[in-house]
């Protein structure tokens, strides 16, 4: 190009406004019925603050500096900045608090990837909720959201972030050593993971065990297994659950190796999967310890969705649709006028 924009970003043209702005009016009409309050942040923070989260996952993609040489850095997500808003505007008033937000967020990536490090997220924060209810209540939220955009395929993976942590300091695996192993579990590199695990001086029992929990993904079936190292993961997934309505409950996964990338994730943790998407759309969790770096300890869950992705999967989904169609309608022309072949045949061998 020409005139080049930074790697990782883009335009929006027109057309392409346009349909993201449907999908953003009908997200933020379920958030605004559920009691969320839309709120906005600066897109620089201080990179002092935004450090008070786990920034190895979420690396802030541009920095800059003030006039008094102060580093800023453009936010890596919405949930750090929601709660440093917490701790100072409201300090004093009465939890539950509920914000949510139509925002750019900012992060690192791999340029030859082609990796996005500018991308438009829908959310939700629910302050001091705790589990089981706000995670039940920020779940129901997600799937009314995705409902009213019309995307009709999603499921959402429902894990818990402490447990693979827990079983690998139970099995005394040292700190350094388990960054690397869930470094592998968060890209779902099952053979890598195998590989980071036969590095480390474990017995065959906890190489097992190590192995065969993360891949425990399905129905409610998966959360009725033996007591054992995962019963409260386990425990804590069927109580929300319960509290789930049917068309809710109907749309999740549950999966016992699911670990989101960002360090602040203390308990559940969940993804949306569409077929018609090879990424998740969007994700988020529960972050109990968060608030209380910043000075006021409340639970806390939330969640994030990809408005550029959820825009190319419900595109992917229309496009399914439309050659479903087709092919009705090609079956129903040749149910309505069936082809003699024989007859087919004694035409053709006349003069």
């Amino acid at each position: 190009m020409i005139h080049p924009i930074p790697s990782g970003t883009r335009d929006v043209l027109p057309d392409e406004t346009r349909e993201l702005r449907t999908i953003t009016e009908a997200v933020r009409h379920v958030f605004e019925q559920a009691g969320y309050g839309e709120i906005y942040t600066p897109a620089l923070e201080y990179e002092a603050v935004l450090s008070r989260s786990d920034l190895r996952a979420a690396r802030p993609a541009f920095r800059v500096f003030d006039e008094r040489g102060q580093v800023l850095a453009l936010r890596s997500d919405m949930t750090v900045p929601i709660a440093r808003v917490v701790a100072t505007r409201y300090a004093n008033s009465e939890p539950p608090l509920r914000f949510c937000y139509f925002a750019h967020s900012y992060r690192a990536g791999r340029p030859r990837a082609r990796q996005a490090r500018e991308f438009l997220q829908a959310g939700v924060e629910l302050i001091g909720s705790p589990a089981p209810h706000g995670t039940a209540e920020v779940l129901t939220v997600i799937c009314r959201a995705l409902d009213a955009c019309g995307l009709r395929d999603y499921r959402v993976g429902l894990g818990d972030a402490s447990l693979y942590p827990d079983l690998l300091r139970g099995v005394g695996v040292s700190d350094e050593d388990a960054a690397r192993v869930l470094d592998r579990l968060v890209e779902r590199d099952f053979v890598g993971l195998e590989h980071e695990l036969s590095q480390l001086p474990l017995d065959d029992a906890a190489m097992a065990l190590l192995l065969r929990v993360p891949q425990q993904r399905g129905g409610a079936d998966v959360l009725r297994g033996p007591p054992g190292p995962v019963a409260d993961a386990v425990a804590g997934m069927r109580r929300v659950q319960e509290l789930l309505a049917p068309e809710v409950g109907e749309r999740i996964i549950f999966d016992l190796g699911l670990v989101r990338d960002l360090g602040y994730y203390t308990g559940a943790v969940f993804e949306v999967y569409d077929p018609a998407l090879g990424a998740p759309i969007g994700g988020g969790g529960r972050y109990d310890d968060l608030l209380g770096r910043f000075g006021r300890p409340l639970p806390a869950v939330g969640f994030a969705l990809g408005v550029d992705r959820l825009h190319v999967a419900l595109a992917g989904e229309e496009r399914q649709i439309d050659r479903a169609e087709s092919v009705d309608r090609a079956e129903s022309v040749g149910r309505a006028e069936p082809v003699d072949r024989a007859d087919q045949v004694e035409q053709a061998r006349r003069p």
